[in-house]
């Protein structure tokens, strides 16, 4: 399977000049490039180079490799817009978003990413440092740093194309690793079912909850101070929302990496698979009061779904995706449904056999039953087509499909 590993570069100032100007260079190259491909109408690699390559090199001065990345990434981006335009990520035909993404040539940032591949990258993981090419030549002794793990990753694994790219100042390389995955386990002894959810992040069916609680207040803190220095509106202000974007995104990503990885432990240790609900389309179909739809929009299920995914694969722990429908409505001790057996956010009470639980526990022991059933009847997984994500709340959960993809714009 493929991981990515994300490399800290440590550029002199010599080193950062020299880097950021290939960048710029191969993103104006492709801003070019993919003019040509829009007038001529050729999008394929081999097709677009006989009308860009030598010009490419000549007058940005790119090397023969860079000038077949740009070319080739130029063409990817069009691939990517015409699946999304496919798809409906970009409105209906004919409506204004649609028109605005396919009637205009595809722009790049001038920081845009730019692959790289082993004849213009070299890597000395030992000594932390790479050779890099760029546009005043190679540069040399550039110094990285990443964590242990990472770079044992890298090390073993590293194979492919590496993607440099500058964010807030600070450069990155993307290293693609092809790392082995263990033989599935085809013969689980149970299924640990997780219910996914705002309040608890994830419960499982062995009673453990993972609350959200701490960090809901932190993004409910985070919106309030950005409102309040966007309506100030000063320099400071502004260089303040500067330093703290994105630091919310982080703060969830590595909550989701840390339950992901607790979740996938726990099943690999007891020899069991994990039982997910197929939760495609949900923000799509689910209707909300004004007040929740920031609540609701701001947690990543399909991440934390999308990392559970692929932990699971590297460990062998198989995944097994079920119908959602009524699981938060059900009785997990006699099958009573019944939307009044959900009273609360926190608490089920059936109005059948009596029995009170809390609510999200009961959820996921239907869940691993539904999983039992896919089993016993053959059925090896209702695998859904994009990553899954939960919905809050306390009404019925629905299969629909509901992704966390970025649409493709014609800023990319």
């Amino acid at each position: 399977m493929k991981l990515v590993v994300q490399v800290k570069l440590l550029p002199t100032p010599v080193q950062a000049a020299a880097l950021e100007a290939t960048l710029r260079a191969c993103n104006e190259a492709a801003t070019w490039a993919s003019q040509v491909a829009f007038e001529k109408d050729v999008k394929r690699n081999f097709a677009l180079r006989q009308h860009t390559y030598g010009q490419v090199k000549a007058r940005w001065g790119l090397g023969a490799q860079a000038a077949q990345h740009v070319i080739k990434k130029t063409c990817d981006a069009y691939a990517t817009l015409r699946a999304n335009l496919k798809a409906g990520n970009l409105g209906r035909p004919g409506s204004r978003r649609y028109r605005k993404a396919a009637e205009k040539p595809v722009a790049f940032r001038p920081e845009s990413a730019q692959p790289y591949d082993d004849r213009m990258l070299s890597w000395q993981t030992a000594e932390r440092r790479i050779s890099i090419w760029t546009v005043s030549g190679r540069a040399k002794d550039v110094e990285f740093t990443v964590g242990p793990e990472q770079l044992a990753t890298l090390t073993l694994y590293r194979k492919g194309e590496s993607d440099l790219l500058c964010r807030d100042g600070m450069w990155f390389l993307l290293a693609t690793c092809e790392v082995p995955e263990q033989s599935l386990n085809t013969e689980p002894v149970d299924f640990l079912g997780i219910d996914l959810g705002i309040v608890n992040i994830a419960t499982t069916s062995d009673g453990e909850i993972m609350a959200g609680r701490e960090l809901n207040r932190v993004r409910g803190r985070e919106r309030k101070l950005r409102a309040k220095l966007q309506k100030k509106n000063t320099s400071s202000a502004k260089r303040r929302l500067k330093k703290r974007r994105r630091k919310e995104t982080r703060r969830a990503r590595d909550i989701n990496h840390k339950i992901a990885k607790h979740v996938v432990a726990e099943a690999e240790r007891t020899g069991r698979g994990i039982a997910l609900e197929d939760l495609t389309g949900i923000r799509e179909r689910v209707r909300l009061r004004k007040p929740q739809r920031v609540t609701h929009s701001s947690w990543s299920f399909a991440q934390l779904g999308n990392f559970i995914a692929y932990k699971s694969r590297r460990a062998g722990v198989p995944v097994v995706y079920v119908d959602p429908a009524y699981t938060s409505r059900t009785c997990a001790e006699c099958g009573h449904i019944d939307k009044a057996n959900r009273v609360s956010q926190a608490w089920f009470a059936c109005r059948s056999c009596g029995v009170v639980a809390h609510a999200d526990r009961n959820g996921s022991r239907n869940i691993r039953a539904r999983a039992w059933e896919l089993r016993r009847r053959g059925v090896q997984s209702i695998t859904p087509a994009q990553p899954s994500e939960p919905v809050g709340g306390a009404g019925r959960k629905r299969s629909a499909t509901a992704s966390d993809a970025r649409c493709a714009s014609p800023s990319l």
